[in-house]
């Protein structure tokens, strides 16, 4: 038979050591919710990035493939808002192609000024981004032009700048931007916490 003291150290663990395990628990959660939460929110903004950037990129091929001209559109359907590839000014039709777009992402055409350091990132860019914020647009030869319903001139040195952001609830707004170049190609960046903008692809 057990004495005494060999007894109660088997019963389990005392108070004390149940409050300490408690508080490292509460601490490490402390430091790494946050962090999860700003991963999970990079995630969802990627996310419709390059959902836009596959959206681009076919409707600069559809372009090609067709010889005429296509841009990418904002509308809505009763699931939120989408993007679409048709005629400038057209309506969205059922089999237009088109992507789902996140309620919570915030999509802004053309150079803004709320982005952070959004003028030096412009002016590193090379080229002219289009002023009027006109949906993107492709020639029959896949290149970036300001796309009307019956024409679509091209601007020479002209591309295309979509920003995106995503509030959060501890007010760092992340963002990132999907750019056409005036030859036509597509690029991703990211802005990371101290407003530096990265290139993605």
């Amino acid at each position: 038979m057990l004495d005494s003291k060999t007894q109660k150290k088997t019963q389990g663990f005392t108070l004390l050591e149940l409050m300490i395990v408690l508080a490292v628990t509460v601490i490490l959660g402390a430091i790494a919710v946050p962090k999860m939460m700003a991963t999970f929110n990079d995630i969802r903004l990627r996310y419709v990035a390059t959902n836009l950037s596959a959206l681009l990129q076919s409707a600069r091929i559809q372009s090609v493939r067709r010889n005429t001209f296509f841009s990418i559109q904002p509308g809505a359907q009763a699931g939120g808002p989408i993007y679409y590839i048709d005629k400038p000014g057209t309506a969205y039709a059922a089999g237009d192609t088109m992507v789902s777009i996140d309620p919570s992402v915030a999509i802004t055409q053309g150079p803004i000024t709320a982005a952070p350091n959004a003028g030096a990132f412009i002016a590193g860019l090379n080229f002219a981004v289009d002023p009027a914020a006109d949906p993107p647009s492709f020639s029959a030869r896949g290149l970036p032009c300001i796309g009307t319903p019956g024409a679509c001139p091209q601007v020479a040195g002209q591309g295309f700048v979509m920003f995106l952001s995503r509030a959060v609830g501890s007010g760092n707004t992340p963002w990132m931007a999907v750019v056409v170049n005036p030859s036509g190609h597509i690029q991703i960046w990211s802005s990371d916490s101290a407003g530096n903008w990265i290139q993605r692809d």
